[in-house]
């Protein structure tokens, strides 16, 4: 279910955050369905639970998933109403942006690069 590239420069506990989040918006993994307990993870994936545990803690900060004591996570419903609201106000955003950068002569290779390392959890983009 989850790959994991143990020699990435990216954190485990990072992929493993990004992974879960990507099953969750396309509909992987369903809303109200149980995550796999700690425990089981970590032996399936053989990382410390430790690290299981710090990746459902950021998930659950960050809405993705709701844990009930002695029962274990489970994937949140997502607020399509208000996400599809914050979409077009950050997209409306992000258009200046890239019309502003553009204005100023950077290419738009750079541009795709710099979504491209968003997008596989890098935060370098000297590449100009």
């Amino acid at each position: 279910m989850f790959n994991l590239d143990l020699k990435s420069r990216i954190p485990i506990y990072e992929q493993l955050t990004q992974k879960i989040k990507q099953l969750i918006i396309h509909d992987v993994l369903r809303p109200h369905e149980k995550l796999p307990s700690v425990r089981s993870l970590a032996q399936e994936l053989t990382i410390n639970p430790n690290t299981i545990q710090k990746s459902y803690r950021e998930l659950e900060r960050e809405g993705y998933i709701y844990s009930l004591p002695g029962k274990g996570s489970f994937v949140n419903e997502m607020k399509t109403g208000a996400d599809q609201e914050q979409i077009r106000e950050l997209s409306q955003e992000l258009e200046k942006i890239i019309r502003q950068l553009m204005k100023m002569g950077v290419p738009k290779d750079y541009l795709k690069n710099l979504v491209e390392h968003v997008d596989n959890g890098r935060e370098d983009t000297d590449e100009t």
